[in-house]
């Protein structure tokens, strides 16, 4: 666990779709329509009034984030974050991964927030290297609660297995042992 300014963040193996949150990110595709993984489940767990109100989102672009209402989750809103597709590297992906992370605490934020659950955007079926992802998970979260900061009190990197837990784990020690940061 690490707090910053006065929110304290963690990881756990816990499946997202249960935590009684305000906001849970989903790691949506563009059409926002539903698919596989965490995007598949959370789309389940929610209910078909989720799809519904995606349907007249227009989708939303790779990098950029959307929100809806959690419907039939304990969560009270879903961020739908679409990450890239790994490609090598090359092709901008790190940044994009990045802006998912800012623009989904940035809705969290606009939406008065207390509490947020990130799953591994783009570490399944699109292939990101899960330390690279976790590094810049962590890394722009940290920074966006130090710049901006609101009303997020807590926040959960929710990890789909023990692996991703430990690379979550480690990167939040490292940000522990870590001298704060000036203000720019």
């Amino acid at each position: 666990m690490l707090s910053i300014g006065q929110c304290r963040l963690e990881a756990r193996v816990v499946d997202i779709t249960t935590l009684a949150v305000d906001a849970i990110v989903n790691a949506a595709n563009t059409s926002l329509l539903g698919g596989g993984g965490v995007d598949g489940a959370i789309h389940r767990a929610a209910g078909r009034e989720l799809l519904r109100e995606c349907e007249t989102l227009g989708g939303c672009a790779t990098g950029n984030a959307k929100i809806t209402a959690g419907y039939g989750l304990p969560a009270k809103r879903v961020i739908h974050a679409v990450g890239p597709v790994w490609g090598g590297g090359g092709h901008g992906e790190a940044e994009l991964l990045a802006s998912c992370y800012r623009c989904s605490m940035e809705l969290a934020q606009d939406t008065h927030c207390a509490s947020i659950a990130f799953p591994a955007i783009s570490c399944g079926v699109y292939r990101f290297p899960a330390q690279q992802a976790v590094r810049i998970a962590v890394s722009t979260v940290i920074e966006s609660l130090r710049q901006t900061p609101g009303s997020i009190r807590h926040m959960t990197f929710a990890c789909f297995d023990d692996a991703m837990f430990r690379l979550y784990e480690t990167e939040l020690d490292n940000d522990r042992q870590a001298p704060p940061s000036k203000p720019a």
